[in-house]
């Protein structure tokens, strides 16, 4: 399974506007600028967040977007599931009923040892991903993070935040 850059993107827009002050936003264009990536695409992140409620969108020439939700009300599975959707990664085709010696459907009511090994590994990836919410992130990233960083990060967000209605 690979995971689109989109998911990528996503998770660090979220992530920065955690540090958001009550009211206050980031333009599209400020996400994509700040993490260095194609304003057009950070948009299209951004209304699929928006989407599925995990950002609030703030219209207009004021607008912005902020987290809709408190950060530990999120989790890397809901922002992966709004970017990427939340269909499986493994679709069974029942090859086994293909070819010379395919098995007769009526054979086949079990989930075969492949596809049941391949949906409990999904199981447990989405569960991991559920068990790791935004705000530990956030939490991870500032306590990695040198304290010049952290000014400069801090700054960036008072210049470029906007108010939003």
């Amino acid at each position: 399974m690979q995971i689109s850059k989109g998911v990528e993107w996503a998770a660090h827009a979220c992530a920065l506007m955690c540090g958001l002050p009550p009211g206050k936003g980031l333009k599209a264009e400020a996400l994509a600028r700040y993490h260095e990536v194609p304003g057009a695409y950070m948009a299209k992140q951004m209304q699929a967040l928006s989407k599925a409620g995990i950002v609030h969108t703030a219209r207009g020439k004021h607008g912005g977007y902020r987290l809709a939700r408190s950060a530990d009300a999120i989790t890397l599975w809901d922002i992966m599931a709004a970017i990427e959707g939340s269909a499986p990664a493994f679709r069974c085709t029942e090859i086994r009923q293909n070819g010379p010696c395919g098995a007769k459907p009526e054979k086949c009511l079990q989930k075969c040892a492949i596809a049941a090994a391949f949906h409990t590994a999904e199981a447990e990836f989405r569960e991991s991903l559920q068990g790791v919410s935004l705000v530990e992130i956030a939490a991870g990233v500032v306590a990695e993070s040198p304290s010049e960083h952290l000014r400069d990060v801090g700054n960036w967000l008072e210049k470029e935040a906007v108010s939003l209605s």
